[in-house]
């Protein structure tokens, strides 16, 4: 596991943008495509701000969310709404790339297979994404694959519903997607992350997060994640 740590969020978020930024010239370089799937979160709107004045080719990426929750199109709950106000808004990245969950789905299951045949008509089977930016919960959960959910032991179906999680049941990518990514680009600011962090840092299986092989995994976190004072 690479674990950098930084000053501050917006250390973290500006470190994410370069990271994600030079994966997606190497990846545009070598297959002329870039897949990437996002999380959502504060620090992660930083980053995909300022993700968006990087000078991309952006009609060669490709872009997926990692999990969303079951709201309308225009609740603050909804990541691809922050999305939208982060990295849309200002990055020419035509509509047809983006690729959204569809969370207002009359069924959620047959929506949630839809999601994954869109998936592997952009990655192929099983789903390749060139990265996938994580985040961390307090109680250890990563996308939504959370705390005694069944949707953790899906193993036979790339996308799955979580049961109701903080208000709402959730949409995610499995393990087998995360598992078979090129990269994994975890982002954890916060000192109510102490604990969570250190625990994906020692591998605990017990956290959701840590089930995840520790060989593949890039951490970028702040000093308060660590338990360590801001100094700056």
């Amino acid at each position: 596991m690479q674990v950098e740590i930084l000053d501050n969020p917006e250390a973290v978020a500006a470190e994410g943008a370069r990271r994600i930024a030079a994966a997606a010239r190497a990846a545009i370089a070598a297959r002329d495509r870039f897949t990437l799937a996002v999380s959502g979160g504060h620090t992660p709107w930083i980053m995909l701000a300022a993700l968006a004045k990087e000078d991309l080719p952006w009609s060669k990426v490709q872009l997926f969310q990692v999990d969303e929750r079951v709201a309308a199109d225009d609740s603050p709950d909804r990541n691809l709404m922050h999305l939208r106000q982060s990295l849309l808004s200002a990055a020419p990245l035509p509509e047809a790339n983006l690729h959204a969950m569809p969370v207002l789905a009359s069924d959620l299951t047959v929506g949630a297979a839809d999601y994954a045949r869109t998936l592997e008509s952009v990655a192929g089977s099983p789903p390749r994404l060139d990265m996938i930016h994580l985040g961390l919960g307090p109680d250890g959960h990563t996308a939504s694959l959370v705390p005694n959910d069944p949707v953790l032991d899906v193993r036979d179906r790339w996308v799955a519903t979580t049961l109701p999680y903080q208000g709402h049941p959730r949409m995610t990518l499995t393990y087998p997607v995360l598992d078979n990514a090129g990269a994994l680009l975890f982002v954890v600011t916060g000192a109510e992350k102490v604990d969570a962090l250190a625990r994906l840092r020692q591998h605990d299986p017990a956290i959701p997060a840590g089930r995840l092989d520790p060989a593949r995994l890039l951490v970028l976190a702040d000093e308060a994640a660590t338990g360590r004072p801001d100094n700056g």
